[in-house]
């Protein structure tokens, strides 16, 4: 099976051919610019290499909704140039009876994650990517979570720990989930990228408590089997057992299940960098299913 997939970023674009496995032969990036130009790439790439189904996994907010008179469109984006853009109508206009399947990044590479990767064979996951910004993708009894619009995790208000005076990087909601811990709070808080602070930097204790806590809450609201954390600040591999501990600690022993305590309980997605695409690959192929 020939599939094409569309990793959208609000930086660059990467599109890419697979297969049902989730093994990529061919791909290529290219900066995101305006919606018509990049769109159009997508497109010629595509005329290039002919695939049985599109799956576009974009930054947001996005309109995931069928039934949505947007459905397709990037929304409310402060990204120059890209609000209340129809993306997937592009794709459908140059290819009318192509299944085109769409959703968040996060969402997308949750359900790579699910498909190919880290959570294979489980019915409930959670994946979050934390880096520029904190975004949270999730997979409940066998089916990516949309409802009104889609998650955003990343800005569950969070516990401020006592020791910490920051206000928050988020323009929306300050001391939100994302305007603690994603990588421009950690810069501007410390005065140091993530990339450079040591690793017996207190900012690190700091991170995991407040991962470990946004974790504990969506331990009590969705009860995954696995949580998968991707992203530039989560290269850091000393935070995982950190996390852990915090997240434990924020959950108090309210639940009993020893996968909790396991150290493969929350994991660096597998698939790795392949993540995005990896995730297009998957919504290319669950459209094309629903189309048989």
């Amino acid at each position: 099976m020939k599939l094409g997939a569309i990793e959208g970023g609000g930086t660059k674009f990467v599109v890419g051919v697979g297969n049902e496995h989730g093994e990529v032969f061919d791909r290529v990036s290219f900066p995101t610019t305006s919606p018509e130009e990049t769109m159009q790439k997508c497109i010629d790439y595509f005329k290039e290499h002919e695939v049985e189904a599109i799956g576009f996994g974009c930054f947001g907010p996005i309109d995931p909704d069928r039934n949505s008179k947007t459905y397709g469109y990037v929304t409310t984006t402060p990204k120059s140039g890209w609000a209340q853009s129809n993306v997937v109508g592009a794709l459908t206009d140059a290819f009318p009876d192509m299944p085109i399947g769409f959703d968040t990044d996060v969402n997308g590479a949750c359900l790579g994650e699910v498909y190919f990767g880290a959570a294979k064979g489980l019915k409930n996951a959670v994946y979050y990517t934390i880096g520029t910004g904190i975004g949270g993708g999730a997979y409940v009894e066998g089916h990516l979570l949309h409802g009104l619009l889609h998650p955003e995790m990343g800005h569950m208000k969070l516990i401020v720990r006592e020791d910490d005076s920051y206000k928050g990087k988020c323009p929306y909601h300050g001391t939100c989930f994302e305007g603690l811990a994603a990588g421009p709070a950690i810069e501007e808080r410390w005065g140091q990228s993530a990339k450079e602070l040591p690793l017996d930097h207190p900012a690190w204790d700091l991170e995991a408590y407040y991962i470990g806590q946004a974790l504990a809450n969506i331990v009590l609201t969705l009860s995954p089997q696995k949580i998968i954390l991707g992203g530039g600040v989560m290269h850091q591999s000393h935070l995982f057992p950190m996390i852990s501990k915090y997240m434990n600690q924020f959950l108090n022993g309210y639940i009993q299940k020893d996968e909790l305590q396991a150290e493969d309980y929350i994991v660096w997605p597998e698939l790795g960098d392949n993540a995005g695409l990896c995730g297009s690959l998957a919504l290319a192929l669950q459209a094309k299913k629903e189309c048989e």
